[in-house]
């Protein structure tokens, strides 16, 4: 199957199966209009009040008669609704809602729901409630209705969990499947825990953005809110997730000593060390965004008292109307406008005079070094911003330039013979430009094999899938899968790559390269461990 995120497409449509045939149910239905109620929004009100109603019968399990339901609308509309119906149009009206648009006469109610795995469309019932007979005083016949399964889940997906509880319990559920071994089901759960993550720090950024624009906008009560929520996430999530995380890894090392290749697992081991893969690199990456998550947490923090604080100061300035304050008593009493420097003196702040202290002609006198412009004359500064973001965004272009070269020569490398050292690229004779795309600088350099090393396995393919079932940010800094992806995107004779494996070598053996210049222009001798570095085609 191409998207693996469409799996199970079809348990998705039946909650929404769910809403939608109990949305054309109760739509244009005339009869509404003979009770008064004639907007849409107060129809489906009433109708989740009813299956409420019937739910709350049914757990108690007490009889729901159609009297029953009868009173309970009549009840709601003296209290809340107030259309003028009387008690036996109340009792039709509800013999309306259950009869009609929740059981459609009798009629059987369909939603297809397209399965992408058989490719075909996958026809599922929907029932609301049920009947059955009841004897009431042990003689009276009447007929009680009951909420099915389907009832219960429309109700159930309506009340939303408490947002302080969404992560502990996707957590919950996520640690359960793994200790299942349902891989194929923990990869949807950790994607829903790493959604919940991201969704936190888009919390956080947009308060701090709220907060820089006028921070009286923000109450109190919402950055308490926003406090705990981070609290709750990052209380102890960060150290199970690495718990998870090397439990996996442990998985995926069993797996793969199973058979020294690959190759030789059946297609269900095979299926499930890609499944565990993945939630490796969706564990890596919920790590990372919970770091984010604590840094804004303090970031927050310090910006809030700082902008309370910068306003408490502003309430120290005292205020006042000119025109009550000066206009109207100069126009009471002209004479006053010879006394008026009084009133403005203090605008302009005038510095006390100066007078002589005796004690500066013993101090021990030091050289002043002064700068001629400020010796001799004045500097004028002209500060254009467009033309520094577009010196900003000139040197982005061309830092990224260097990180896509040096990342290219290694993939050339690797790609030429399948793999290869690091040792044996230092040992090649390159010329002056090959080792200057190699090595464009130290800091470079070293930075993406500091990240080759910690991702030890790159697998392309998934990355791409990632990367279409997600919209992510474009990012200045430099991102080891972004410039992987989009070196592949962008040169042809990198497509054939499905991925690599990058781990050091244990030989006590170093590699080499003499002459290499860093950012400050100096020339360095770098020695590194010895790192293989193979390409998977």
């Amino acid at each position: 199957m191409q998207y693996e995120f469409l799996k199970q497409f079809p348990r998705r449509m039946k909650n929404v199966g769910l809403f939608a045939v109990l949305t054309a149910q109760g739509i244009q239905k005339t009869t509404w209009k003979q009770y008064g109620f004639a907007r849409f929004d107060e129809q489906m009100n009433l109708i989740m009040a009813v299956l409420l109603y019937i739910m709350e019968q049914s757990l108690k399990e007490e009889n729901c008669t159609m009297d029953d339901i009868g009173a309970y609308i009549d009840s709601l509309n003296a209290q809340h609704f107030g259309k003028p119906v009387s008690y036996e149009e109340c009792r039709n009206l509800g013999d309306f809602i259950v009869n009609v648009v929740l059981s459609n006469e009798g009629r059987a109610m369909y939603f297809d729901g397209y399965d992408f795995e058989r490719n075909a469309y996958q026809i599922m019932h929907i029932h609301y409630v049920a009947n059955r007979v009841v004897y009431l005083d042990q003689e009276v016949k009447r007929t009680s209705y009951y909420l099915t399964d389907d009832g219960y889940g429309l109700l159930l997906s309506t009340l939303e969990i408490e947002s302080n509880l969404k992560l502990t319990i996707h957590e919950m559920i996520f640690q359960l499947h793994l200790e299942k071994q349902s891989y194929d089901k923990a990869v949807d759960d950790i994607k829903n825990v790493f959604n919940l993550l991201r969704i936190q720090m888009q919390k956080i950024q947009e308060a701090m953005g709220r907060i820089r624009r006028n921070a009286l906008d923000y109450s109190v009560k919402d950055y308490e809110a926003i406090l705990l929520e981070n609290l709750e996430t990052i209380s102890d999530t960060g150290r199970k997730f690495q718990d998870y995380r090397d439990m996996v890894k442990k998985r995926v090392k069993e797996l793969e000593e199973q058979n020294i290749n690959v190759k030789r697992l059946d297609p269900e081991d095979v299926e499930k060390l890609g499944h565990l893969r993945v939630i490796e690199t969706y564990l890596g990456r919920a790590i990372d965004e919970h770091q984010r998550i604590l840094g804004g947490h303090f970031d927050l923090k310090s910006l809030y008292t700082r902008e309370l604080e910068a306003l408490s100061q502003m309430s120290f300035i005292k205020r006042f109307p000119l025109r009550t304050a000066l206009y109207d008593k100069v126009l009471k009493k002209p004479s006053s406008l010879e006394e008026l420097d009084y009133f403005l003196r203090p605008l302009f702040g005038r510095e006390p005079d100066k007078s002589y202290n005796p004690n500066q002609a013993f101090r021990f006198q030091r050289m002043s070094r002064r700068r001629e412009a400020d010796e001799y004359g004045e500097e004028a500064l002209d500060f254009d911003e467009g033309t520094w973001r577009a010196e900003q965004e000139r040197r982005r272009r061309e830092k990224r330039l260097k990180y896509e070269g040096c990342l290219a020569c290694l993939l050339d490398f690797a790609m030429e013979k399948g793999g290869g050292s690091l040792k044996e690229l230092a040992e090649r004779p390159l010329s002056g430009e090959e080792r200057r795309r190699l090595i464009p600088s130290v800091e470079i350099f070293k930075e993406i094999m500091v990240e080759l090393i910690k991702s030890q396995r790159i697998d392309l393919e998934a990355l791409r899938r990632e990367k279409s079932e997600f919209i992510q940010e474009a990012s200045h800094e430099f991102q080891l899968n972004e410039m992987l992806l989009s070196l592949t995107e962008k040169n042809a004779r990198f497509e054939p790559l499905k991925g690599l494996v990058v781990y050091r070598m244990e030989d006590e053996e170093c590699a080499v390269f003499d002459g290499a210049q860093d950012e400050a222009g100096g020339r360095k001798r770098i020695r590194c461990s010895n790192v293989w570095i193979e390409a998977l085609l």
